[in-house]
């Protein structure tokens, strides 16, 4: 055996006994006629010791070792005199007998410790150091320790795992599909599923009842701190269920990992409206760690001064940050600044300051009474020492998302989005379709196989756009962590569906015609939801990006620069797939 112990195991309760541990150069130190070395392995760190008194050749030996040498050393456990009690291992050491060098190793471009040296794009080109590293190794482990928990909790309640296709036919609805040549069939192109979707409504018509699968899912579409072309979801579906039925059971599973994973016991969720959410937060994944709620301002500053960008506006309104009265000139041009930004879009910034002493500062001082700022700070419920900041313009919806932004970027200032604090809820009642602007034309909010809210059904023909569906998202910390929605199961209403989003029946029939033929022979009411493990490992651990929970991940091009992937590919291959390049450079 090459270790008869980990780097991590061994405490005072084993000193005298004699032991062999392998692993990587930590860091060594010389002292006097000792040698010291930090050895590492995956499940902590070991001290070693090498007395040149007591085997000269063993302590020069352990002299010419490097930094991430890979080592097998053999030894007797021993009290360790300055004891270390950052470390689990720190009461003892190795008084070393043996040593051999199992691998050398060049001088790793970045230290491999918590606080490391090195950038972002040098950790993911050599991102098989980088994972030596407890760091990033710990949310791995999380990883690893969610799924088994979400494994036993979904077994426990009679799911059953399959593993569905990863080559499947293109629904080009959505985000953008990675493609696949087929080699045996010239011409012709798999996908990459962007989720199993269909294949999981078709098991439940096969009678599965109750599926899941830790599932691969694959999308074209510019990257985040929070996606990745290649990402996992938690993905099931049920039969013979409502929507309560759906929310109560993984509300529980969530309850599960909370209470397993982070010591949290989370309460009965609220379940808020899509329009609740956009009135009050300006999004369909509000934080609701701070206040700052929106308060609408039509009423008080629209027509009521000599402001025209008020007088024009379809929407004002506005938030009350707590205590910040006193912020400089330098930083409300700052928060300027911010929501001009092309990422937010808006065109200005109104402040009003409620100070202290009881007086009032404005932006919009000559265009309003000092009644009427007084009338904003009732409204507004704002108390002095109280600053209200405001947004407009001639699009509600729009300006709402704008002033959220604002309301996060406030949050963060102030140190009120703690990352050990976790508020959780679902949204329902999304609206069925979304206008695209791309499209110039409605699409699915969710995807076409969302059900239609059964009041709503007859809006479906004369106004599509006040549908609401029967779908939910879980969210968590302003996080959308995953989502579902009950779905259609009878034909006539998918097809009902198919026309609403402009297809033809002919392209219906080619892209789905699979799952309508299937829903002919007595298809069960049925439901799901998909978490995102990525994302809902990434809130636990409290890391800002998904990359660090992934093993290989991809930057922010898409590109793995530790494979240097996406590469061209030989005209061999080209060849055999009859595919010519045309590049548009």
């Amino acid at each position: 055996m090459y270790r008869t112990s980990t780097c991590g195991e061994l405490r005072l309760s084993d000193a005298g006994k004699e032991v062999t541990l392998a692993g990587w150069v930590q860091r060594s130190r010389k002292m006097g006629g000792m040698t010291f070395v930090d050895l590492r392995d995956r499940y902590g760190i070991t001290q070693l010791v090498f007395n040149e008194a007591d085997n000269a050749t063993l302590c020069g030996d352990a002299n010419k070792l490097g930094r991430e040498y890979c080592i097998q050393v053999n030894g007797i456990v021993s009290e360790r005199q300055s004891k270390n009690s950052k470390i689990p291992t720190g009461d003892i050491e190795i008084i070393a007998k043996g040593l051999k060098v199992l691998s050398p190793s060049l001088t790793p471009p970045f230290t491999i410790e918590d606080n490391t040296d090195g950038g972002d794009d040098l950790r993911m080109k050599y991102r098989y150091l980088d994972l030596r590293r407890e760091a990033v190794r710990k949310n791995l482990e999380l990883r690893h320790r969610m799924t088994i928990l979400i494994r036993n909790f979904l077994d426990s309640q009679k799911f059953m795992e399959v593993e569905t296709p990863i080559l499947i036919g293109s629904t080009p609805e959505g985000a953008r599909d990675f493609v696949v040549p087929s080699r045996m069939n010239p011409g012709q192109f798999y996908a990459l599923p962007q989720s199993p979707q269909t294949l999981k409504q078709l098991l439940m018509v096969a009678g599965f009842d109750r599926y899941f699968q830790i599932a691969k899912c694959f999308r074209d579409e510019d990257l985040r701190a929070d996606r990745q072309p290649e990402f996992t979801q938690i993905d099931c579906e049920m039969s013979f269920v409502d929507q309560d039925d759906v929310i109560n059971l993984f509300e529980e599973m969530a309850r599960h990992l909370f209470r397993e994973i982070r010591g949290v016991e989370l309460s009965k969720l609220e379940q808020m409206t899509w329009h609740e959410a956009m009135k009050r937060f300006g999004s369909d994944k509000p934080d609701l760690r701070f206040g700052m709620e929106f308060v609408e301002l039509m009423d008080d500053l629209k027509g009521t001064g000599s402001f025209s960008v008020f007088d024009e506006a379809a929407y004002i309104g506005g938030i009350v940050v707590p205590g910040c009265a006193d912020y400089s000139r330098k930083q409300l041009n700052e928060l300027t600044d911010f929501v001009k930004r092309p990422q937010v879009g808006a065109h200005g910034l109104v402040f009003i300051k409620y100070n202290a002493d009881g007086t009032v500062k404005s932006s919009i001082d000559k265009f309003y009474t000092a009644e009427q700022l007084q009338k904003v700070k009732e409204t507004t419920g704002a108390k002095d020492g109280d600053l209200v900041l405001i947004l407009s313009g001639d699009n509600a919806n729009k300006t709402r998302i704008q002033l959220c932004s604002l309301r996060l970027e406030m949050g963060d200032r102030l140190g009120l989005r703690d990352k050990n604090v976790f508020k959780c809820l679902w949204i329902v009642d999304f609206p069925l379709f979304e206008w695209s602007d791309e499209e110039q034309r409605l699409m699915a909010t969710h995807h076409p196989f969302t059900m239609p809210n059964p009041d709503d059904i007859p809006l479906l023909d004369e106004h599509p756009e006040q549908v609401r569906a029967k779908a939910y998202d879980f969210v968590c910390n302003g996080i959308e962590v995953g989502g579902g929605s009950l779905r259609i199961h009878d034909t006539q209403l998918q097809e009902k569906m198919f026309e609403v989003l402009g297809f033809t029946p002919e392209r219906a029939e080619a892209q789905f015609g699979f799952l309508m033929n299937a829903f002919k022979y007595g298809a069960p009411p049925h439901a799901g939801l998909a978490f995102g493990l990525d994302r809902f490992v990434s809130i636990l651990a409290g890391l800002d990006s998904i990359r660090d929970c992934i093993a290989f991940p991809k930057n922010n091009s898409g590109r793995d620069v530790m494979l240097d992937a996406p590469s061209m590919i030989d005209q061999k291959q080209l060849d055999e797939l009859e595919i010519k390049l045309d590049l548009k450079l």
